[in-house]
């Protein structure tokens, strides 16, 4: 039977040891109690004891054991569990790296598989291991996670519960010995899980799952219609004119927001098809760079109703308090019409409204540009004095008609009808024109109170009054069109402007491209598609024919049949529009969008490209830099060891034992120079190839420090150790970590003063140990601590008599291919201590003989 997709629930813990595991087994069981059919796909207790207890009672499913550098490894086995068919798998560490070879190459994929397979997973994930927060986490921590899971996969996750836990609780919990075993809870005290580490990751936590909760508020909202405002969380909605009042404006809305924590800051700008914004492009972008700055985000919306647009974009982001700058119109233009803000108000509901004060309100209002347009409230004007005003002009002009002549009346009608038309246009105009010629026939032309006309240059006055009447209003007319189209135009222009500021300013992914087009026209959604194979006669209506590339908003657009608007960028790429009908004056802007959205996604692609081919441009680099490095480097050993052969076979000369002593020793330290040299090549070339050979196994630091310091030859006395003999045994490849090292003691002394030793040390931290060896040389400086590693750069050196520089780049190249870091740092007091960090083999300890367990 096929049961669908599977449900992923993801417990998110700040830290490790705040009972994620625990919690996962306790649902597990809670399940299984219930009916439920479920099984372990994998469980790490870490060695807790009381996690391993939860696991009595639960089905296990065995592990794969999967073979790797000679070693043997256990991951989950998908197939297994699969092939098992539960209701529900428990599967622990959502971020693990799989071992190379397997499956695939992080166990989220394998989840991933057994939720296609209609199998519900229960996980568990760190807030250090999402990608978005992994540098965030380094700069807090100082420790780098190597292992992460996109953001993304979490996301996506149908629940994810925050296994929260304070401070200084988790610290009692590792000092009573129920995180890490006994002797290693004084070293992540004292470093990782300090309080103000353990503070700043648990609000990383909180905010994050906050984050998630608040993307599923607003897909419940819009999945149930919910149009009114939910006070879940604080958004802060600032309108901007444009005006000089804006700034203000933002300020004091940012103030808003920071007086409740975690409030959202949102600007909006509300462009008029009709023009009647006005706004000023350089104190709009000014202003724009503000909000940005202040940590706010900036949207423009199109609106022909400026308080309904408004509160529509306030109400679909669920804002919870508006501001609105105070009106700088005039007392008797507030008479006439409320206001954008008083509308607002009374329309807001329960969106709080913040009227701001501004130094624009004594000033009062700068005086608009021209109307771009009739609108209805000027068309009823215009009816409306057509037909009540000529009868009221005609009423006070009566008692007057005999003291009033034909000429003076017409031409007061004639005013009236131009007041008429330029209120309401050409129809309402031309009426009063035709009505005014039947007032003046009737009430003023002899002989009067009758329809007609006794002196022929009376018609000839009447019929040039109806003409120029007619005309005027045609004038008028003609006026308000041209206008309303340089207004559309200007409008067009503010939308192209932001459009190119999105792209001025590097913001070329699409999903913002496409987010940016759907609140300006406010859609539904707006999708970018691309044809999947070959143009079909019937493809415009099959969602097979197309996948969607990008998009943004609820319900994308499977195909172009299935758009209210859709625009053709070429053969392959589609626009795909719902939400409602766009005018056909609109298709330029869309087809602006649409070219950008094709740049746009060229660029992703071509960067991708890029990215691929970096580490074959790296590997030529690398190629033509050895070529030029090791000319000297190779010749200078051998021309050495050749010149010490051929003059100890030269037959003519009688050396001395001392002579063919010396001789011999420069031969074979030139040849041993050229060996480290020849297998420093090789071992580098194979990094680069990715095809370097480890054997990693559980490896003593007790017998692998004492050979590399014998390796050192004379230099050996100038090496001090002191390695504890409770150290644990770390993951590592024993020549390999040899040659590390080697290479690392080599460079401290070669930068010590004389008389000055080098140290070796070691500590357990957490789950790894951390090798220093510590120089008392000048150092270098911080903002070099990448340059050192960089193959054949010698920091300082400019000649070619040190060797080619590939000592640290081949360390730390070594050090992360067993799973570790290799990190410089300042010595106190001068010098440098290079760190060389080992995860810690999950096998005891081998104690030495006589040593009581």
């Amino acid at each position: 039977m096929n049961r669908g997709r599977g449900r992923l629930r993801v417990y998110l813990g700040a830290a490790p040891g705040v009972g994620k595991t625990y919690m996962m087994l306790c649902e597990g069981r809670r399940r299984l109690a219930r009916g439920t059919d479920v099984v372990v796909g994998l469980v790490e207790t870490h060695g807790r004891p009381r996690t391993a207890e939860l696991l009595d009672g639960l089905e296990v499913v065995p592990r794969r054991s999967t073979a790797y550098r000679g070693s043997a490894f256990t991951e989950l086995d998908v197939d297994a569990v699969i092939a098992r068919r539960p209701r529900v798998a428990l599967v622990d560490e959502l971020a693990h790296t799989n071992v190379p070879g397997s499956r695939n190459a992080k166990r989220w994929q394998d989840i991933e598989e057994i939720l296609d397979a209609g199998v519900d997973v229960i996980s568990t994930v760190n807030i250090q291991h999402l990608e978005s927060l992994n540098d965030v986490v380094e700069e807090i921590t100082g420790v780098v996670q190597r292992e992460t899971v996109p953001d993304e996969v979490v996301r996506r996750a149908d629940q994810v519960e925050l296994v929260d836990m304070a401070p200084e609780a988790l610290r009692r919990r590792m000092a009573h010995g129920n995180v890490y075993a006994p002797e290693k809870v004084d070293a992540a005290l004292s470093n990782y899980f300090r309080v103000g580490n353990l503070t700043a990751l648990r609000e990383l936590a909180l905010l994050w799952v906050a984050g998630k909760v608040d993307d599923q508020l607003d897909r419940y909202r819009a999945e149930h219609g919910i149009a009114g405002t939910w006070e879940a969380r604080e958004r802060v909605v600032v309108a901007l004119t444009g005006g000089p009042e804006g700034d203000t404006l933002v300020r004091r809305a940012a103030r808003i927001a920071d007086r409740s924590k975690g409030a959202d800051l949102l600007a909006v700008h509300v462009t008029r098809a009709d023009g009647l914004t006005g706004a000023d492009p350089a104190s709009t972008a000014r202003q724009r760079t503000l909000v940005e700055d202040l940590g706010g985000t900036y949207h423009q919306v199109v609106g022909d109703d400026v308080p309904g647009a408004l509160l529509d974009f306030a109400r679909g982001v669920n804002a919870t308090q508006l501001v609105l700058g105070a009106s700088r119109r005039g007392r008797f233009a507030q008479i006439l019409s409320r206001g954008v803000g008083v509308t607002t108000t009374a329309r807001s509901g329960p969106i709080d409204v913040h009227m701001i004060t501004h130094d624009g309100v004594k000033r009062g209002r700068d005086r608009a540009p021209s109307r771009a347009a009739l609108t209805r409230t000027r068309r009823v004007a215009g009816w409306l004095l057509a037909t009540l005003g000529l009868p009221l002009l005609t009423l006070a002009l009566h008692p007057f008609r005999g003291d009033v002549n034909l000429p003076s009346d017409i031409l007061l009608f004639l005013l009236m009808v131009v007041v008429v038309a330029l209120a309401g246009g050409m129809w309402p105009g031309v009426t009063a024109a035709v009505l005014g010629f039947l007032l003046l026939n009737y009430f003023f032309t002899a002989p009067v109170d009758r329809f007609t006309i006794a002196d022929p240059e009376n018609l000839f006055a009447l019929s040039v009054y109806v003409l120029v009447a007619v005309m005027v209003s045609a004038v008028v007319d003609v006026a308000a069109r041209r206008t309303r189209e340089a207004a559309r135009a200007r409008a067009d222009a503010e939308v192209l402007s932001t459009l190119a500021g999105h792209v001025l300013r590097g913001e070329h992914a699409l999903a913002s491209l496409l987010a940016r087009l759907r609140e300006t026209f406010g859609l539904a959604s707006v999708t970018l598609l691309e044809r999947a194979g070959d143009p079909g006669p019937d493809d415009q209506s099959d969602p097979e024919a197309w996948r969607i590339v990008a998009t943004a908003g609820d319900a994308p657009c499977t195909c172009p049949g299935g758009a209210d608007t859709d625009v053709v960028i070429d053969e392959r790429l589609v626009l795909a529009i719902r939400g409602r009908l766009l005018e056909a004056s609109d298709r330029r802007v869309l087809e602006a969008f649409a070219a950008e959205a094709a740049v746009a996604l060229r660029q992703d692609r071509l960067a991708a490209e890029a990215e691929r081919a970096r580490p074959l441009a790296e590997a030529d680099r690398m190629r033509t830099a050895l070529l030029a490095a090791v000319s000297h480097d190779l010749r200078t050993p051998l021309a050495s060891a050749k010149a010490a052969v051929e003059s100890l076979r030269n037959t003519g000369i009688d050396w001395s034992p001392r002579d063919r002593e010396e001789l011999l020793a420069t031969a074979d330290e030139s040849l041993a120079k050229l060996d480290r040299l020849v297998a420093n090549l090789l071992d580098m070339s194979r990094l680069q190839a990715g095809v370097l050979g480890l054997t990693l196994e559980p490896t003593a630091l007790g017998d692998v420090v004492p050979r590399a310091v014998d390796d050192l030859g004379h230099l050996s006395r100038r090496i001090e150790t002191d390695l504890s003999a409770e150290l644990p045994e770390v993951v590592a490849d024993q020549a390999l970590l040899e040659r590390i090292l080697v290479n690392l003691m080599s460079n401290a002394v070669r930068y010590s003063p004389g008389g000055r030793k080098v140290l070796v040390t070691a500590s357990e931290y957490g789950d790894h140990v951390e090798i220093r060896v510590v120089d008392r040389g000048t150092g270098i400086p911080p903002d070099a601590y990448d340059r050192v590693f960089m193959p054949f750069q010698r920091l300082g050196d400019r000649d070619n008599h040190t060797g080619v520089g590939l000592g640290l780049a081949l360390s730390r190249g070594l050090a992360e291919a067993m799973a570790g870091t290799l990190l410089p740092d300042e010595t106190p007091g001068g010098g440098l201590t290079m760190i060389l960090t080992l995860p810690v083999s999950s096998r005891p300890r081998a104690r030495p003989a006589g040593e009581r367990p």
